[in-house]
C-alpha cells in the first residue's frame, strides 16, 4: 500500500487533474491540483521539479478559468524555482 502523499499516488492525482482539464471540469481538475501540489510540496519540498510541474499544471487551470492573477503569481513561482533549481540556461 502506497498511501495518499506517495509520490506514485500524488503522479496519479495529477494525471487525473490532466483529464478532468481536458474534458472541461476546471472545477475539479483544480482541486486536484491543489491536492497533488500540497502532497509534493510535503513530501518532496517546495523546489522540487515535479513540484514545480504541479506549479504550473494548477496556474494552466487557473488560467483557463480566468483568474489571471493567481495565474501569473503560479506562473512566476514556478518559473523562480526553475531557474534557482535548474539554473536559468536548463532547456
Amino acid at each position: 500500500v502506497l498511501g495518499p502523499e506517495h509520490p506514485d499516488t500524488l503522479r496519479s492525482v495529477n494525471n487525473l487533474a490532466v483529464v478532468r482539464e481536458k474534458q472541461g471540469n476546471y472545477t475539479e481538475a483544480e482541486a486536484l491540483y491543489r491536492r497533488a501540489l500540497g502532497g509534493k510540496e510535503k513530501v518532496l519540498g517546495p523546489e522540487h521539479p515535479d513540484t514545480l510541474r504541479s506549479v504550473n499544471n494548477l496556474a494552466v487551470v487557473r488560467e483557463k478559468q480566468g483568474n489571471y492573477t493567481e495565474a501569473e503569481a503560479l506562473y512566476r513561482r514556478a518559473l523562480g524555482g526553475k531557474e534557482k533549481v535548474l539554473g536559468p540556461e536548463h532547456p
